[in-house]
Formats: C-alpha cells, sequence, structure tokens
C-alpha cells in the first residue's frame, strides 16, 4: 500500500464526513499544496496516460467525486464497470452498479466499509450551496416535522453568525402548503449537542438496557415492516408472473389474427410498462426486507459508534456525519408566553431514541 497516497485518500473521505463538498475539498488541497493524483504518479515514475498538469498542486473537483465514488478502497475489486453496445458502437457506457461483479477482501483497505457507504449517503443528500459560498455543519441533513421538506440554509453576508437560520423550503416558497418552521442555526447546534451528549451518556452508563429496549421496539417495527413488504412483494411477483402469460396470449391471438398488429404493439407497449415498475418495485422490496431484517445488526453497530465518541466535549462535523441521520424541526410552540422550539433526531441505524423516556425508566 502506498501510504502517503493513503494518507490523501483517508483526508479527503474524512473532509466529506466533515459536510465539505467536493468543490470546497479540492480547494483545501490545493491550498495545502497536496500533489494532486497525477503530479504524485509522475514523481515517484509512474507512468500515466493523463496530461501533466500546469500547475501540480490544482486539484479538479471530478478527480474528488472519482475518489468518493471509488469502490476499491474498502479493499475490493470491482469488475465490469463499463460495456459497449456492440462491436461497432465502441461507445463505454456505464453498468449499473446492482450488474458489477464485486469481490470482497482482495486487497487491504484504506476506508472502513461503513464509512464509505456514510460518504455515500451524504453524497446523496447534496445541497446548494449559498450564494456566500457558506454551508452550515447541518446541511442537507434538517426537515421539516410537520410537511417533510427541506429545510432551507438562509445566511448573507451581511448576517452575523447567529442570524444564520433554517426555514421550511415549503413556507419559504409561499405555496401556502405549510407554517413558518424556522429556527437559528445556533440555537439548532445547541438542541443537537444537548440531544446527543445526552443520549452518548445514557447508552454509554445503561448500555445493557439501551440494548434490551431497542432490540424489542426495533424487533417489533422490523417484523410489522417485514410483513408488510413480503405481502406486497408477493402480489407484485404474482402479477408479474400473470403479465407473462397475458403477453403469450395476446402474441398468440396476433398470430391468429384475433387481434389488429396496432392492437399487440399497443397492448405489448401497456403490458412491458407495468413489468418494468413491477421490477423496480420487487427489487426496492427486496432490498428493503434485508435493510429491516439487519435492525438488530445495525444496533449493536450504532453502539460500536458511541463508545468511540464517550469522551466527546463538543459537536463536531465528523461525530454528527456518523451517529446522526436526520433532523426534524417542529412548529415553535407559543402557549406558555414564550417560544419553545422542539426537535426530533433519527439516528444513524437505529432510528428515533427516546432519550428522555429510557433515563426515566433506568433511574426510577
Amino acid at each position: 500500500m502506498d501510504e502517503a497516497a493513503a494518507l490523501v485518500v483517508k483526508r479527503i473521505f474524512k473532509l466529506c464526513m466533515e459536510g465539505r463538498g467536493p468543490m470546497q475539498i479540492a480547494k483545501l488541497l490545493q491550498e495545502e499544496k497536496v500533489l494532486n493524483p497525477t503530479a504524485y504518479k509522475r514523481q515517484i515514475g509512474i507512468k500515466t496516460p493523463s496530461p501533466e498538469t500546469v500547475d501540480p498542486y490544482h486539484w479538479n473537483t471530478n478527480t474528488v467525486v472519482h475518489i468518493l465514488e471509488r469502490r476499491e478502497y474498502t479493499g475490493c475489486t470491482v469488475n465490469f464497470k463499463t460495456y459497449t453496445n456492440s462491436i461497432w458502437d465502441k461507445k463505454q457506457r456505464e453498468t449499473p452498479v446492482e450488474k458489477q461483479a464485486v469481490f470482497y477482501n482482495t486487497h487491504p483497505a484504506i476506508i472502513e466499509q461503513e464509512v464509505f457507504d456514510k460518504v455515500q449517503e451524504i453524497r446523496q443528500q447534496r445541497h446548494r450551496r449559498t450564494k456566500t459560498g457558506k454551508s452550515s455543519l447541518f446541511s442537507g441533513m434538517v426537515y421539516c416535522a410537520d410537511c417533510g421538506a427541506k429545510m432551507r440554509y438562509c445566511t448573507t453576508n451581511y448576517f452575523e453568525k447567529r442570524q444564520d437560520h433554517f426555514v421550511c423550503a415549503n413556507y419559504r416558497s409561499n405555496t401556502g402548503s405549510c407554517s413558518a418552521h424556522f429556527i437559528r442555526a445556533v440555537v439548532l447546534e445547541e438542541l443537537v449537542w444537548m440531544h446527543m451528549r445526552t443520549m452518548i451518556s445514557y447508552v454509554s452508563r445503561y448500555e445493557d438496557h439501551f440494548r434490551a429496549v431497542m432490540e424489542q421496539k426495533l424487533r417489533l417495527s422490523s417484523e410489522a415492516a417485514i410483513r408488510g413488504h413480503k405481502k406486497r412483494l408477493a402480489q407484485a411477483e404474482k402479477r408479474l408472473g400473470e403479465l407473462d402469460r397475458l403477453f403469450i396470449r395476446i402474441y398468440e391471438d396476433n398470430v391468429a389474427g384475433r387481434i389488429t398488429d396496432e392492437k399487440f404493439s399497443m397492448m405489448s407497449k401497456t403490458y412491458e410498462d407495468e413489468q418494468t415498475q413491477l421490477k423496480v418495485e420487487i427489487q426496492s422490496l427486496q432490498q428493503e426486507i434485508e435493510v429491516q431484517e439487519r435492525q438488530i445488526e445495525n444496533l449493536e453497530q450504532f453502539i460500536q459508534r458511541v463508545r468511540k465518541y464517550e469522551d466527546l466535549d463538543e459537536l463536531t462535523p465528523y461525530a454528527l456525519r456518523e451517529l446522526v441521520k436526520e433532523i426534524y424541526i417542529e412548529a415553535p410552540d407559543k402557549s406558555s408566553g414564550k417560544r419553545h422550539q422542539g426537535i426530533r433526531i433519527s439516528y444513524d441505524l437505529v432510528g428515533f431514541i427516546p432519550v428522555e423516556e429510557l433515563l426515566k425508566q433506568e433511574t426510577a
């Protein structure tokens, strides 16, 4: 393993876990005068088809994206990434991920599978940067508790930091479909850190109780979800079989002259479209069943992550991204005469954790 190159790769993944986008990462690497891959290969005597860059420290955003999406860093080998349609059409096309051949543990991993998966999740949550170029610690993670829309990060160069805030996208777009969900970024940071700190402390002190309660909660929810998914999966697979038989029937009717070519073409397209939709749904259901069946395994993974942060004394971007999946902002409660802002946190791998309720049970 090339240790120097591995350190750069690890740094890029760490920066992404901390909430930095590819453009920001590329800019930072350039400022720190880190050799780009082409320049580094030339320096150590490795031939490369890439043309020599004018600035050896210039990082292209696409290079960062390529590194963040390269599964080989987890220790696997991936074959059949591209394909061509025919011997006459030489254009290389990307093979869908599910059809690529993956061989695991073929070489030492640079990036843990868990970290790689989390980075892909973060990349899917890509958010638009503000005109100021600033982005929040929580960008891409904050949602409205009522309508489910993303909360948009708002800032200007004229704002003091304490004025930066999040607002419901539906309310902000004046659609009238949601009420004024608004929270200042500094308040959100305080509330999230308070919840995370309490959760980490509770899990560290009462791990056995946490495991027992969450196992029961996850088992009940996953069993119900699995039953529902399997029922729908059986229906979809049954309908897929029916469509195959219907297609054979209309084909025979067409050959026998009982239906016209035009009608056959129209009916074929209708059946094919439905089949395509069903196949996508079946694949999605199968994946969801697998996810639900791994719930207990996920719980142990989450506990392992929490153990890493037992001595955490401030909210860090890496800890936030590793532990938290989504944050939901509730409408403010002003019934007491004061504005009370509530949030709900969905933790990665385990979902919502009723920390206060669990603490009452343990200390009762």
